[in-house]
């Protein structure tokens, strides 16, 4: 077994602002379709990596509670924090070093009211 975690969801009421958030946070594409009467938008994959969604249906309730995931930021996920505000989004921890082996982490509240975060070894 490579990933403990293999897949996850991010929940959204508003679909479409969820999807517009995350491409502007991000800076990548989000394939969007629909299945099992559930709205999807797919985070890139090359296959290899642990992927996920943002979802919206019946079952999908965002929240500030519970799980949390940690989203790739890249070489520097300041990058990442700097345009979270400008999309409606809200910082909730700073860029913070973990440990200089593990790197650094940040939180954010999304445009659903998710609570997330991003990691970065910089």
């Amino acid at each position: 077994m490579e990933n403990l975690i293999n897949w996850f969801e991010i929940p959204a009421m508003d679909f479409n602002r969820a999807v517009s958030f995350y491409k502007a946070i991000l800076g990548f594409e989000i394939k969007e379709t629909e299945m099992f009467g559930t709205k999807m938008g797919f985070l890139p994959t090359d296959g290899t990596n642990v992927s996920g969604a943002i979802v919206q249906g019946e079952v999908y309730k965002p929240s500030t509670d519970g799980v949390l995931a940690y989203l790739n930021g890249g070489d520097d996920l300041q990058t990442v924090l700097d345009k979270v505000e400008t999309a409606n989004g809200k910082v909730i921890v700073p860029k913070t070093q973990i440990s200089p082996e593990m790197g650094y982490f940040g939180m954010f509240i999304d445009t659903e009211g998710n609570r997330m975060a991003v990691h970065s070894i910089k």
